[in-house]
């Protein structure tokens, strides 16, 4: 959601920002644009659309060795040029990038600027604003920058340049991220290692309420009171070719293929040199001590929780609630008198889920974070970090970091299980590998997937999942994934659920798909699956082997029945991608959504 890069060095800053921005597509934008300085001035070029829009309207004569560049997603106004970033202060001297959220900019518009006339609707102008109020009462361009923060109430990641100072970029961080990538003669700065990967694999991270200043050859960092700060760089362990599609027309498909690939990394993760199931410590510790365990997530990693919520249960028998991020603080329910929480998020930067991490980190609890990136807000403020070692996933769909998720649950509840002595017949290491080969076994069966998109999906504008037990914690995911690239309007039930109202809408040819995996309620979801034949419903079911009938048009490899979800959740995955396809539609970059939700 949103994205910064910029540059100040020796090269030629064009190309390395257009290309930071492509990088950064992923995200989910609807407008982009960069700003360009050098000695005779400065100059914007922004466009609405895609990334392709913009660099076709860049003058390519243009030459300057210090920039900024934005991607866009709509909150405060609608996707427009006008809206797009970079916006300028009145006077011009002041050209800024914003991601996040100033929940004041309305208060700030009535009391220190209401004789300015903003050109934009969005809420980031005031702060260009504000710096052109504070430099005409005769501050410096860095005091006017802490003064300006110290008003702006929300989240924010800014760049920030000033025409009469040609030799400096200033930024600032609060609750969105924002990294400093160094280099010999420059600096660069980005929402996300991966934008600048292209010139760098050094990278500071900007924390919470912290200017910078950089310049081609130093940088100083100071918190809002002006006291500086020294923080030494990392060195990022991604690399430039994992952020490729190779030969894959689509991210998607290719993080799809990788699925079994990354259950085997997860597995060489988490064992010891003894070949043994190891976790850390203090984590197990704070598992252990827990009286109940709190999941917060959203969308996809809600998801995972409610598989991960079985698995701790029947694992390592502790209470476990899965919590929607985005509700929990507003209906905060009666918690137990030690719980541990854990927060669930691809990307790590999650805006729901921090807000809640911050609350309950004020109240003493402790808290855990599962995710799929290094040194992201959620892993750097909670006590504890699980990795799922799945790597950069770009495509806005998640598909690789849902099933890790789920592998590194089933991971946690088995070694918290046998810790505690508890008599499980269940060896996660084995049953994942297996896991991991049955989902290659999937993914070979593309053909055969799209066939049965043709079948049962062609133009409809609606389709029903059903299942029960765990299955229907993989109707939601499976419904989610249509729903959010195909735009067709998809639904997970339970399957008793059916007769309480949504059997309603079952019409002539409504596609439902039934998954079947579950032995102890198979012949119940198939009596639901019969039930909506006789109303006419289209039913494509997706069985296990072993419970699997002639007449199912797909089968998965059997599997340990609590790892279904691993194996069942993929061709649903594939089933999405292929009606997206046909549909003429943009696959890794679904209209509206964002990769990586930094605003609440």
């Amino acid at each position: 959601m949103c994205g910064i890069v910029g540059y100040i060095g020796h090269e030629d800053a064009k190309e390395i920002l257009v290309k930071g921005l492509e990088k950064l597509e992923y995200r989910g934008y609807d407008s982009a644009g960069i700003a360009l300085m050098n000695n005779e001035g400065l100059q914007i070029f922004k466009e609405k659309g895609r990334i392709a829009a913009l660099r076709a309207c860049i003058n390519q004569d243009v030459m300057a060795d210090i920039g900024i560049g934005h991607t866009r997603w709509a909150t405060h106004g609608q996707p427009s040029r006008t809206n797009a970033h970079p916006h300028q202060s009145s006077s011009g001297r002041f050209t800024i990038v914003h991601n996040g959220i100033i929940e004041n900019y309305e208060e700030i518009k009535k009391t220190y600027l209401p004789d300015v006339e903003h050109v934009s609707d969005t809420d980031t102008e005031v702060i260009a604003h504000l710096m052109d109020r504070f430099v005409k009462d005769g501050l410096d361009t860095e005091p006017a920058f802490l003064e300006t923060l110290k008003i702006v109430k929300g989240s924010y990641a800014l760049a920030l340049l000033d025409q009469e100072n040609t030799e400096a970029i200033y930024i600032a961080k609060n609750k969105s991220p924002l990294l400093i990538g160094i280099g010999e003669g420059f600096h660069v700065v980005s929402s996300d290692a991966i934008a600048m990967l292209q010139v760098t694999d050094q990278f500071i991270e900007l924390m919470d309420k912290e200017i910078a200043v950089l310049k081609q050859d130093s940088l100083s960092i100071k918190n809002l009171q002006g006291e500086n700060i020294t923080r030494s760089p990392y060195r990022t362990e991604l690399d430039a070719s994992d952020i490729e599609k190779g030969t894959y027309p689509h991210y998607m498909l290719k993080e799809i293929d990788e699925q079994p690939l990354v259950i085997r990394t997860i597995l060489s993760k988490y064992q010891n040199e003894f070949g043994e199931l190891s976790i850390d410590e203090k984590i197990r510790s704070s598992v252990i001590g827990a009286d109940r365990i709190y999941m917060i997530a959203c969308g996809t990693s809600y998801h995972a929780g409610l598989v991960g919520k079985q698995l701790i249960e029947k694992y390592s028998q502790i209470p476990v609630e899965v919590h929607v991020a985005s509700e929990f603080l507003y209906n905060l329910p009666l918690l137990s008198k030690n719980p541990l929480f854990i927060f669930i998020s691809q990307s790590g930067e999650t805006a729901d889920c921090r807000g809640v991490l911050v609350e309950m980190k004020k109240l003493g609890h402790r808290t855990l974070t599962i995710t799929n990136v290094p040194s992201s807000t959620l892993s750097r403020e909670a006590d504890f970090t699980l990795y799922t070692y799945a790597g950069p996933e770009i495509a806005v769909a998640s598909t690789k970091a849902y099933t890790a998720q789920m592998a590194v649950f089933a991971l946690l509840a088995c070694d918290i299980g046998k810790l505690k002595g508890l008599d499980n017949d269940f060896n996660p290491l084995k049953e994942l590998s297996l896991a991991a080969n049955a989902m290659e076994v999937i993914v070979n069966q593309k053909e055969k997937i799209e066939n049965l998109v043709w079948e049962f999906l062609g133009m409809t504008r609606n389709a029903f999942y059903i299942g029960r037990g765990l299955d229907y914690f993989v109707c939601l995911e499976g419904a989610l994934k249509l729903k959010e690239i195909s735009y067709i309007q998809a639904e997970g039930f339970a399957g008793g659920e059916l007769k309480h109202g949504t059997i309603a809408l079952i019409e002539d040819r409504t596609p439902v798909i039934a998954l079947v995996t579950q032995q102890h309620v198979s012949a119940s979801i198939r009596s639901n699956a019969k039930e909506v034949i006789a109303r006419g419903a289209n039913v494509l079911t997706i069985s296990m082997e072993g419970i699997n009938n002639e007449s199912d048009q797909f089968t998965v490899p059997e599997v340990h029945e609590h790892l279904t979800p691993l194996v069942s959740v993929v061709p649903l995955q594939l089933l999405a991608y292929y009606a997206t396809l046909h549909r003429g539609y943009d696959v890794d970059k679904p209209r509206n959504l964002a990769k990586s939700v930094t605003v609440e």
